[in-house]
């Protein structure tokens, strides 16, 4: 009996010992559980995670062995461990800047603070692109509210930010830039070769960008980091990652995604593959009727034939296949170094350029093939980041990278046997050196950069009944350059807790060398040549005024150089007008200002509002041209107008952006954001007109409910109405695109649609989202755009982590 009762007592001191080994961590702000939190001692000879409900059992430390905690969205903790029981065996994490978007990486290349900078930043993080479930990278900044997004086909997706797009907008894909000499100052595909599901965070920034990212960076810079490879936490190699997979019923997509981390002490290893397979896209069933997609071009029996189609809000053709890949690795010799291997290929199987599929011509279509051929891409960069503390820097980055891009056109008119082909070729080279070096109360950063670009072009026409080969004028002069030189250097001072500037200064030189093939066209010059320079700057303030507000004040200089698309296109760039090389072109200029407030009138409730405004002088514009006093030639079988690319606008552009966010408990949020955007463009009678890019009146809503494993989000997006009289000259041109008004004319209706997402955590390994997006089923088209947006869609996922 003794025995027994001695066993029973040394048990339950036995379980209680146990159980007082038992710590929970936890949310400092919500008190939410917080699972996958890393806890481990100095040597990480010892290691342990927490489970879905923050739990970990410390009993493998000792006593007074210190504790470390590492959470990818948390402040890092180092406690003792009894330092911990006497807290009651619960540890409270600060959320850092990936939780809050308070850190950011494009303004600098270097973390800074996002308090201490005088410019817009829009971020996402990875949890947000798993809860809005893009298609693309153009859908998942569109959902921002922030950002307008034009497609012409649903392989596009072509940003608009303040005002400017295509190639015055910049994209950089893990610090490389992704521009290239033949980005074009229409519509631009190129983002969808980014894949959503391998990047861990976005930042985009509002407004110029030049003096760090160099030409094109006028409008905004969108700066996508892909998915990093982690070390092990213990001596012993760790295995982990992600499967995914999503349906959507507006376009049948079915895409699949994988990712494995293998992390060792000193090396990590990362994969991910996703492939897509969308069909044709399903438009709403409520909006103007000339959306609608009635008939479209088949080739049957060695003619084409124009067939009825069953369901006019099918828009056929429009599918098409996406593969995706990356391979990183990385290797961290000492503590002060670490060198990274990013490898990335994308590439698509043909796909329609749906907007030129249903013009038509004297009441006929137009044409009976229109498509871009695979669009491939492969970046390869190796970076090495060395920490110091010496007089010239304390941190040092060198990246190299290796870009190869293809794409190409192929078109054939209704009835006509020659099929027209053009395809390029662009072979980008680049480097980069950045430092930072801190001081007291300042921060230096300062670095060099070079970038050659070679772009190789063809173009030939095919007879499909004969199989004959004919060639003709390719799209850009063969074996054209272009070529980047720039130094640059940003400084920021914090002269009070509450004040801090920012300047910088960067001087670019920009060489492009063309020469031109003469047998097709008689040009009055063989070659182009230019040589020149840009020099901008920039000068802002933060300022907290107090707790409840702050102010923002940043004046910049941006500018875009020729490239070879600006300097030696030859392209159909409208019916009836075609565009012909110039070579006296120099670079465009932006000056920029912007206003930003920051209002927290109670702690649950923030008010954020920016004003900005954009002029640009010597706007690179197409404009009437002549060769040799022509003022008309024969492309592609047909009379077309001579235009060009010339230096022959300014324009004005002036816009203003707010949001508000309520708390209105721990788990229920109001979002609301809108923008306004205003431009104005010379025209070549002096007179001023609505500029292209220019976007109506966006904006979105969302009300967000979570709790635990369960979150919902109901949201509202909406544009303003653009009349006639709004649509710049280029736009009015293009009936074909919009809706008619009682008068006859072209114009862009309002929008909304309505949409809701749920995602629920089934467990701590497997998550599941479903949204309904346009619940009402409405009928509509972004401005500018060719493609009528998905109606009500059902998009179901799943993801498993391990």
């Amino acid at each position: 009996m003794r025995n027994s009762i001695i066993g029973v007592i040394l048990l339950f001191f036995m379980v209680n010992s146990i159980y007082a080994q038992q710590i929970q961590v936890l949310n400092e702000e919500s008190h939410e559980p917080l699972p996958s939190v890393a806890l481990y001692n100095a040597e990480k000879s010892k290691s342990v995670l927490t489970n879905f409900d923050g739990v970990a059992n410390i009993s493998v430390f000792d006593k007074d062995e210190v504790i470390h905690f590492k959470h990818v969205n948390f402040t890092d903790k180092s406690l003792r461990k009894s330092q911990i029981i006497r807290n009651k065996n619960k540890v409270y994490l600060k959320s850092d800047g990936n939780e809050l978007d308070q850190v950011v990486l494009s303004v600098a290349k270097f973390e800074m603070n996002k308090d201490e900078i005088p410019q817009k930043i829009v971020s996402f993080s990875a949890n947000d692109i798993i809860m809005a479930s893009p298609q693309t990278p153009a859908d998942l900044l569109e959902s921002s509210g922030q950002v307008f997004v034009q497609k012409s086909q649903l392989g596009g997706g072509s940003p608009m930010i303040r005002g400017f797009s295509t190639n015055r907008l910049l994209i950089t894909v893990d610090g490389v830039r992704m521009n290239t000499a033949i980005f074009r100052s229409g519509n631009l595909q190129n983002i969808i070769s980014i894949d959503p599901l391998a990047v861990e965070n976005t930042e985009v920034i509002l407004g110029p960008g030049s003096v760090v990212y160099g030409s094109d960076a006028i409008g905004g810079v969108m700066n996508f980091y892909t998915l990093k490879p982690k070390f092990s936490f213990t001596h012993k190699a760790s295995v982990s990652g992600s499967v995914y997979s999503r349906y959507a019923s507006a376009n049948n997509e079915k895409t699949v995604h994988a990712d494995v981390n293998i992390g060792l002490e000193n090396w990590a290893f990362l994969s991910s593959i996703s492939f897509s397979d969308f069909d044709d896209l399903r438009m709403g069933s409520h909006g103007p009727d000339e959306y609608l997609r009635n008939e479209y071009a088949v080739r049957r029996n060695g003619e084409d034939v124009v067939l009825a189609n069953d369901d006019p809000r099918v828009q056929k053709p429009t599918g098409y296949q996406q593969i995706n890949l990356l391979q990183k690795v990385k290797f961290m010799p000492h503590k002060d170094w670490d060198l990274n291997l990013g490898l990335i290929y994308s590439t698509t199987s043909d796909f329609p350029r749906f907007d030129r599929l249903y013009r038509k011509r004297d009441g006929d279509l137009r044409t009976a093939e229109w498509y871009y051929g695979p669009q491939e891409w492969f970046m390869g960069n190796f970076k090495i980041n060395k920490k110091g503390n010496g007089a010239l820097y304390d941190k040092a980055q060198m990246t190299i990278a290796y870009q190869f891009f293809e794409e190409s056109r192929h078109n054939r008119d209704f009835g006509e046997d020659w099929l027209y082909n053009t395809k390029e070729n662009v072979d980008a080279y680049s480097v980069n050196f950045d430092f930072e070096k801190t001081f007291e109360e300042s921060r230096l950063f300062y670095g060099a950069e070079y970038v050659f670009n070679k772009v190789n072009s063809t173009g030939f026409a095919e007879n499909i009944l004969t199989e004959e080969e004919n060639i003709t004028a390719s799209r850009y002069p063969d074996g054209s350059t272009w070529q980047s030189i720039a130094a640059y250097t940003t400084y920021q001072w914090k002269i009070q807790e509450d004040l801090s500037f920012q300047s910088g200064l960067r001087y670019n030189h920009i060489l492009v060398d063309a020469e031109f093939d003469d047998n097709l066209y008689d040009f009055p010059f063989s070659e182009a040549k230019i040589n020149t320079g840009a020099l901008t700057g920039s000068a802002g303030i933060n300022w907290q005024q107090n707790r409840f507000i702050g102010w923002r004040l940043n004046l910049s200089t941006a500018f875009r150089a020729p490239n070879i698309d600006d300097v030696g296109k030859i392209f159909d760039s409208e019916p009836g007008a075609v565009v012909v090389p110039n070579p006296e072109l120099k670079p465009e200029y932006a000056y920029s200002s912007e206003l930003g407030f920051d209002w927290k009138p109670a702690e649950n409730i923030s008010f954020i509002a920016t004003a900005f405004y954009t002029y640009l002088n010597d706007a690179m514009v197409r404009r009437d041209f002549n060769l040799n006093g022509e003022t008309e030639i024969d492309y592609q079988g047909e009379p077309s107008r001579v235009q060009a690319i010339q230096n022959t606008a300014k324009a004005h552009v002036y816009g203003f952006e707010s949001g508000i966010e309520i708390d209105f408990s721990v788990a229920l949020r109001l979002t609301s954001k809108i923008s306004i955007t205003e431009g104005k463009e010379e025209q070549e009678d002096g007179s001023t007109a609505a500029l292209r890019h220019a976007a109506p009146v966006f904006g979105n809503t969302h009300l967000i409910w979570h709790k635990k494993r369960l979150k919902f989000d109901l949201f509202a997006e909406y544009n303003g109405q653009f009349d006639y009289e709004d649509l710049a000259p280029s736009e009015q041109g293009k009936a074909y695109l919009y809706a008619i008004d009682d008068n006859g004319n072209p114009y862009s209706p309002s929008w909304y649609s309505l949409n809701l997402t749920g995602q629920y955590e089934l467990s701590k390994n497997l998550l599941a989202t479903a949204s309904l997006e346009n619940i009402t089923d409405q009928r509509y088209r972004t401005y500018s755009s060719g493609i009528a947006s998905a109606g009500r869609n059902l998009i179901l996922a799943l993801r498993y982590t391990f």
